[in-house]
């Protein structure tokens, strides 16, 4: 049961990296690989802050805007320099990479003995049940203001620009703007999601990104798969699916890990899992048709 919940908690960690490969994915069509980059910045300037004993509010700030940032760099190659948007992603990811070792210091941090946000919003004597309890909060959060900024008047035509940037270029929306502005929210997402994470593990390394752009795309295509499959049109519950894809994936991460799965084979069991979500559905239709 605690290996289960467990699978849970980081499921929900990594949720707000789902919600921004959402929007780059299923938004503005982008396959943004910033993500690798974003999630280990999140979690080394979380470390980094924390271990000098900054308050969470201005780390969460910090992390937010650094996650930002990374999302603006890749945008303005993508827009400004025409570059392709997975070539953009890939060399701001390579440069992040770099940033991160400079901002940690060295390749690995420990959290111990460090004020978390789970222990500054702890209600219960049990630490697991505080985990699941803030990481729910924080979710809950994000995916409401997210909800709510998708179907405002901005949300709306940052959707446009995904579904069909001619029509908003004539209506007057600088489809680049839009496209920079969602690649920051995007990421700014995932940086948060490396803050949930870093204090989740109680520790913070410099690979730790390394293919975790393969988990949010996994958990996405779940979640996307369940979207179409109950005919779901509201974006609030498009969210919660969303995160609901993150935690079906870290659960079939653990089940194969009680199976007796060496560890060192997640990696290609998540390869696998990303492989089957997004090949045989196409396999099925290809023999209907």
């Amino acid at each position: 049961m605690v290996f289960y919940l467990t699978a849970l908690i980081q499921g929900l960690c990594l949720s707000a990296m789902g919600l921004g490969i959402f929007i780059t994915m299923k938004i503005f069509r982008i396959p943004d690989i910033t993500t690798d980059g974003s999630y280990t910045l999140g979690a080394a300037v979380t470390a980094v802050l924390l271990m000098q004993g900054w308050p969470l509010l201005p780390v969460v700030g910090m992390t937010v805007i650094a996650g930002a940032l990374a999302g603006v760099l890749t945008g303005l190659v993508h827009t400004r320099l025409k570059i392709d948007a997975l070539l953009a992603g890939i060399l701001v990811m390579t440069g992040l990479y770099s940033v991160n070792l400079s901002i940690m210091g060295r390749s690995n941090i420990p959290l111990i003995n460090i004020d978390t946000i789970f222990s500054a919003l702890s209600i219960f004597g049990r630490a697991l049940y505080n985990e699941l309890w803030v990481s729910l909060l924080v979710l809950g959060v994000l995916s409401a203001l997210l909800a709510y900024m998708l179907r405002t008047d901005f949300g709306i035509a940052m959707r446009a620009t995904g579904n069909s940037e001619s029509m908003t270029r004539a209506m007057g929306v600088n489809n680049d703007r839009m496209k920079i502005i969602g690649l920051a929210i995007a990421n700014a997402l995932t940086a948060l999601s490396g803050f949930l994470a870093a204090q989740y593990q109680n520790f913070t390394d410099i690979n730790m990104g390394i293919g975790i752009v393969l988990v949010g795309l996994g958990s996405v295509l779940i979640g996307d798969a369940l979207i179409n499959w109950l005919g779901i049109r509201h974006i609030w519950l498009q969210l919660l699916f969303v995160m609901v894809g993150c935690i079906l994936f870290q659960m079939v991460l653990a089940v194969a890990l009680s199976l007796g799965v060496n560890p060192n084979m997640l990696k290609l069991i998540t390869s696998v899992c990303v492989l089957a979500i997004v090949g045989i559905p196409r396999l099925a239709r290809i023999q209907r048709s």
